[in-house]
């Protein structure tokens, strides 16, 4: 009899979390939290935030340290299958800018994500970036305006820039220059929130 409680219990708490909407984050090292404790990273911060909200979704992050878009968009169909998310947050082409990719190959690849997670029945999101000064005045307008053609053009809500309000300081960042510290993380999330917030709906 205990044997089968036991394995009630397995099995309804299965059923609870995949019944819960699924958000996925679907990132680079800024979002998979590079050189830092899983749970200091702004998707661990953002999971505990939902919580504390009382909001039902479940996140999964599938970031890739050193992801670009193209392989974003390679892998995009298989991890919508895996997770079937209902919203997705594409945190991608910061690699793309700082290797000096072509800007319309990335602008292709992210209207690929977008136009492939709405397939899937999710609500898209997509995150900008900026590039430091000395990748060039032109290079470096460009690539900004580029996430914000993309989300007016494929009407997806914008996170303007992940790194607002801190990425001039260096006091934020590691070692490297590139990636945030664990004291960014809670400025990383409070980026996101406003855009992501009236995405999800109505609190349990």
């Amino acid at each position: 009899m205990f044997k089968k409680c036991v394995l009630f219990l397995f099995g309804w708490m299965a059923l609870s979390a995949y019944a819960q909407p699924v958000l996925l984050i679907y990132g680079d090292s800024l979002s998979a939290g590079y050189g830092l404790p899983q749970d200091q990273g702004w998707v661990a911060l953002l999971a505990d935030r939902l919580r504390a909200e009382k909001f039902t979704y479940r996140v999964v992050n599938a970031s890739v340290s050193g992801e670009t878009t193209l392989g974003g968009a390679k892998r995009l169909e298989a991890v919508l299958a895996q997770h079937r998310p209902a919203i997705v947050v594409i945190e991608l082409g910061g690699n793309d800018g700082l290797r000096g990719l072509p800007l319309a190959t990335t602008r292709q690849n992210l209207e690929t994500m977008i136009r492939t997670a709405r397939s899937a029945g999710a609500q898209p999101l997509i995150v900008g970036m900026q590039l430091p000064p000395n990748y060039g005045t032109a290079y470096t307008e460009k690539f900004q305006a580029l996430f914000e053609g993309v989300a007016r053009e494929q009407k997806v809500p914008l996170v303007p820039f992940m790194l607002a309000g801190f990425g001039e300081k260096r006091e934020y960042f590691q070692a490297d220059g590139i990636h945030p510290t664990a004291a960014a993380q809670p400025l990383m999330l409070d980026n996101v929130w406003p855009v992501l917030r009236p995405l999800l709906g109505k609190r349990s």
